[in-house]
């Protein structure tokens, strides 16, 4: 099999789509340990700094008349506040902080990955694991204070025939423990699929024959990955209403 090098000198298209996702350190050497600043540190940081530019300095003024970062703030403040309200229910505002915060967070590593030569944080299961980790021993916890044992309930579906009821519970408890490996993978799949997309029909940009359609790809997928951001971290935001619904009222 013929190395890069050699491909390269013959004329050949070498591209590695995967490539993007690699974690590497910031400050040099190849190894990367528990406490080693690397690529995805940075961008994490990017994103938490972007959060608060939008939700705390944009929005410190609290013109009558908005700017158009405040307005911005003040809808995204609207569409999760009302998500939290509609979803999970009333009872369930005292958590929206953290569910905004989640939402914000993913949103903006998400639109911060698009930006040509930056890393998308959330295409990482290493990241979207322990955000949805989070979410999973969150709401674990606010069923068992909040109801007791009687949040078990959550795996006894009463309105099935009695003869049923032990085994829907077990397929109850399978789905339950499953929820953080769907939670995180839909996130990180989704993400890593259209970058790895749009990385492949740049590759094929500098073949002349192909170029024109490759760039007119390229931008039909940039634009439907806009989108995919969005509607990822609304999909990952509103599942964590539904789990946290079913966290405080178990009862099917």
């Amino acid at each position: 099999m013929a190395t890069e090098a050699q491909a390269a000198e013959e004329g050949g298209l070498v591209f590695h789509p995967m490539d993007q996702f690699i974690v590497e350190p910031l400050f040099g050497g190849s190894e990367v340990g528990m406490f080693t600043i690397t690529n995805v540190t940075l961008w994490m940081a990017l994103a938490v700094l972007a959060v608060v530019a939008l939700m705390v300095l944009g929005t410190s003024r609290r013109a009558i008349i908005p700017s158009r970062t405040q307005s911005i703030g003040e809808l995204a403040y609207g569409f999760v506040y009302k998500m939290v309200e509609d979803v999970a229910g009333k009872d369930a505002i005292v958590f929206f902080p953290y569910i905004m915060t989640l939402f914000m967070f993913i949103v903006m590593a998400n639109f911060l990955g698009l930006i040509p030569m930056s890393f998308t944080t959330t295409s990482h299961f290493a990241v979207t694991v322990v955000l949805a980790l989070l979410v999973f021993v969150t709401v674990t916890v606010v069923g068992f204070v909040k109801n007791g044992t009687k949040f078990l309930e959550l795996f006894w579906v009463k309105s099935a025939p009695l003869a049923l009821r032990p085994i829907l519970a077990i397929i109850e408890v399978i789905s339950y423990f499953v929820r953080p490996v769907s939670h995180s993978i839909r996130l990180a799949g989704n993400l890593m699929a259209g970058h790895a997309v749009i990385k492949v029909f740049a590759g094929f940009a500098a073949i002349a024959v192909v170029s024109p359609i490759s760039v007119v790809a390229i931008t039909a997928m940039y634009g439907l990955e806009i989108l995919v951001s969005f509607i990822q971290a609304y999909v990952f935001t509103i599942l964590t209403c539904v789990y946290l619904k079913d966290a405080l009222h178990p009862s099917h």
